[in-house]
């Protein structure tokens, strides 16, 4: 089974080169000196990959998912959330699914 990483770094770089600017979405935890949580990147169900189709500058927004994946209830939640706006949107299992979403009109 293909890693969700390894679809990840190739949807990005087939995405870049049909003409969009796209970055993979960090997020990280950390306790900091004093105790505290400090969490970083956006909030939970933020899709993996993030960027801008360069023609008209839509959003995109790529959650990727390999062969057997499934989405957790708070990516879920974001699916429903974002699928009447304006951005392109999609749970991408390859190359081919991407392209297909930044091609949308």
């Amino acid at each position: 089974m293909t890693s969700e990483h390894e679809i990840q770094s190739k949807i990005m770089l087939a995405v870049s080169q049909a003409g969009c600017t796209i970055i993979r979405t960090n997020v990280g935890r950390v306790k900091t000196a004093t105790g505290r949580v400090f969490q970083a990147g956006p909030p939970p169900g933020w899709p993996d990959l993030t960027g801008f189709r360069h023609s008209d500058g839509k959003m995109i927004l790529l959650e990727i998912k390999n062969e057997k994946g499934k989405l957790r209830p708070d990516q879920e939640q974001f699916q429903k959330f974002i699928k009447d706006k304006p951005v392109l949107y999609g749970v991408c299992r390859g190359v081919e699914d991407a392209l297909e979403v930044i091609n949308r009109e």
